[in-house]
């Protein structure tokens, strides 16, 4: 195929299990850059997160962040496209993880807000290497529509909280087992390749997407061609095209080398 843009998630993806990319994947992604084919990254993260590893590979293009809620450039920090979570929305949200005592995570002007500093708001901080700001009540914090929420804690209180939040209008996705991110409808990794596709003035079609877990599937539809990591789950990998290794094994390389580099 006739690739112009690559999309890659980050964490399972083209981080490896020490959150680091690999010299092969950084010069399968500069060789790609070489021969006309732009690449960009594709993530749940905060922009302040995904950031370091796109200045980390000289990308100089609009990132996909926070699950597509925003996509802004990372030379001039330009916002192509934003979508917040309805104020609303996100206060129902406070009050429902309150009930489960559920450690949630407030994005607001691309910082992370927590009403306490738990085990789970203490590993998260430190695996997107981001600082935690502590409020004393994030209801009284929200006077603003928020960009995104996430919630932490084990599988089945998220799976709890997201049945009680099946009836209200929000974009609801797993991006990791114990992480649970809620946004606007119209915020997903598909809406927010769309934006790149159009600043870049290519066709969909000629877009190829990378990614393991339930926040890829939307770029994976979007997108011409999908790959899905070895460690993906089932209910990924039947959304892709091609199955690479997984990301301990340079599957992000070896994806770009086979299908791309050739």
């Amino acid at each position: 195929m006739d690739f112009k843009l690559i999309a890659i998630d980050l964490d399972g993806t083209l981080l490896n299990n020490d959150l680091e990319i690999s010299p092969r994947a950084a010069a399968a992604i500069r060789a790609a850059e070489k021969k006309g084919v732009r690449v960009t990254l594709c993530t749940g993260r905060m922009y302040a997160s995904a950031s370091p590893y796109a200045q980390e590979l000289r990308l100089n293009i609009p990132l996909i962040t926070y699950n597509g809620a925003l996509v802004k450039n990372s030379f001039d920090g330009e916002i192509l496209y934003e979508k917040n979570l309805p104020l609303e929305e996100a206060r129902h949200v406070v009050e429902i993880c309150r009930e489960f005592d559920c450690q949630l995570n407030v994005y607001f002007d691309d910082k992370l807000y927590v009403e306490k500093t738990d085990y789970w708001a203490k590993k998260y901080a430190s695996r997107v290497n981001v600082p935690l700001h502590e409020v004393d009540d994030l209801l009284d914090f929200l006077k603003l529509p928020p960009i995104k929420l996430l919630a932490m804690g084990e599988e089945e209180v998220l799976h709890m909280i997201r049945r009680r939040l099946a009836d209200r209008v929000l974009y609801i996705t797993r991006s990791q087992p114990h992480f649970l991110e809620i946004l606007n409808p119209e915020a997903t990794k598909g809406r927010g390749l769309a934006a790149v596709v159009k600043r870049l003035a290519i066709d969909r079609k000629n877009v190829m997407a990378i990614g393991d877990n339930e926040n890829d599937i939307e770029m994976f539809k979007y997108a011409g061609y999908s790959v899905a990591m070895a460690n993906a789950d089932d209910h990924v990998k039947v959304h892709a095209d091609y199955v690479t290794k997984n990301n301990d094994d340079d599957g992000v390389a070896e994806a770009i080398e086979k299908l791309v580099l050739i």
